[in-house]
């Protein structure tokens, strides 16, 4: 259920767009949608257009929409990004999972197609045929970064360990995500959505926050046994180290994503 303030915000959106032959569509997302709003939040949205105002969008690089004019509540306003349906039909083709989640539990305000729903539909739909070649990269990864927290470890470097413990926890969280067929929504959402995560070890979200306040070796070997002693994770036929190589440095030499970005 929306708070009141932000449903008006909506509908008065919905109001001035609807009728405008612009605009095929209005979806709403974000925080609001997923009940994890806070009363000052800002109203997420997708406007999908026609091709021809897509085009002259695309010409001055006008893909961005913000407006504080239809919010009569403080530090309220309206941001999203403006696409057509050629995004949408990539997204949910080859869509990465960040883009994916972005339409987990959106509302369509309004749409003047029928293609509009069903893309939805297929957009957040976890791909299950990539799922174990997933949990195989994630865990080489996982796998890497823990040998890169023992070096950080042993050298003292402030820097090196705080990038090794935050992405330590990133490929451990990944596994758990891939493992529940859950899209990662990219950062801002992660700890939410791996904490809503049903089957997941019972100590995970201790274990990190007391690894991300105390890095030290202690919480670094409760972290690594709470995700490993989860389940037999499958792990890459040619060993993590030639998979992480492969994945996380070599992948431009096939014009593919880094993991990160998956």
């Amino acid at each position: 259920m929306l708070r009141q303030h932000h449903q008006e915000v909506i509908d008065r959106l919905t109001n001035e767009l609807i009728n405008d032959n612009r605009y095929l569509a209005l979806i709403v997302g974000g925080s609001i949608v997923k009940g994890w709003e806070q009363e000052n939040s800002d109203v997420d949205i997708f406007l999908v257009c026609t091709n021809e105002e897509f085009q002259r969008r695309k010409e001055n690089q006008e893909f961005h929409y913000f407006r504080t004019d239809l919010c009569n509540y403080p530090g309220g306003y309206v941001d999203g990004w403006v696409v057509d349906l050629d995004y949408m039909k990539q997204v949910a083709s080859i869509g990465n999972e960040p883009s994916r989640s972005a339409f987990t539990d959106v509302i369509i305000a309004f749409s003047h197609t029928p293609e509009i729903p069903e893309l939805v539909n297929r957009i957040i739909e976890y791909p299950i045929a990539e799922q174990l070649h997933r949990v195989q990269t994630f865990y080489a990864h996982f796998e890497a970064l823990r040998w890169n927290v023992s070096e950080a470890l042993k050298r003292d470097d402030q820097y090196y360990l705080k990038w090794a413990i935050s992405d330590l926890v990133l490929y451990g969280g990944r596994m758990i995500l891939a493992h529940n067929k859950i899209l990662y929504p990219y950062h801002k959402w992660f700890m939410k959505t791996l904490d809503n995560a049903s089957d997941k070890p019972e100590n995970l979200m201790e274990c990190i926050f007391q690894l991300l306040q105390d890095p030290s070796a202690a919480n670094v070997k409760a972290f690594c046994e709470c995700i490993l002693n989860f389940r037999k994770w499958e792990s890459p036929p040619e060993g993590w180290p030639s998979a992480f190589r492969v994945e996380s440095e070599w992948h431009w030499m096939r014009g593919c994503a880094p993991v990160k970005d998956w």
